[in-house]
């Protein structure tokens, strides 16, 4: 039997949210309301509420960086997302170091092992809580060790190490054309 319960509810069902650290121009916030929006062109979005400093500064400049943190980043993940841009200088009390962006005026997180360097294209306000901002992604770095398994989820008030895997998907095609076509499992 299902109970009726309040719509933010049903979102926090969701099974994960990744957790992510958007920089604009030198401020870093942490951030669970990310998505890819398209894979022809690269796009990503990010929302963050209207009474936020970063809310400012992406209007501002109209660029962000995106950057995933390792479980052994968490502690640092954390603490940028509790205290704002306005009052401290998070790079320098956190010790991380902001590389300046190829193709966008903001920074992107050195020791994070992945970033990505992305130009705002769409702003999508839909008069509720979050102000989701679309980026096209231009480029990325990533670790030539990159392990997925090693990223934070956000889920209801829980950071979790990112799941196990379950199956893989083959696809043939790509672009629009893309299609599923078998699945291999990985447990039973």
């Amino acid at each position: 039997m299902k109970n009726e319960v309040s719509g933010v509810r049903g979102i926090f069902c969701f099974p994960s949210f990744p957790v992510a650290v958007a920089c604009v121009k030198e401020n870093p916030m942490t951030l669970a309301a990310v998505n890819f929006f398209s894979f022809n062109p690269p796009m990503v979005g990010i929302g963050i509420m209207d009474n936020r400093y970063s809310y400012e500064l992406i209007r501002e400049v109209g660029d962000f960086t995106l950057n995933l943190p390792y479980v052994d980043q968490l502690d640092v993940t954390h603490y940028i997302g509790t205290v704002s841009g306005r009052d401290v200088d998070k790079f320098k009390e956190t010790g991380l170091t902001p590389v300046k962006g190829k193709h966008v005026s903001s920074s992107w997180i050195k020791e994070f092992p992945v970033s990505m360097e992305c130009k705002l294209v769409y702003t999508l306000d839909l008069k509720g809580s979050h102000v989701w901002f679309i980026g096209t992604v231009l480029t990325a770095y990533v670790e030539e060790t990159y392990d997925r398994s090693q990223t934070i989820s956000y889920w209801g008030n829980q950071y979790r190490r990112t799941g196990e895997e379950l199956a893989i998907m083959k696809i043939e095609g790509d672009g629009k054309n893309a299609k599923a076509v078998g699945l291999t499992r990985k447990i039973e």
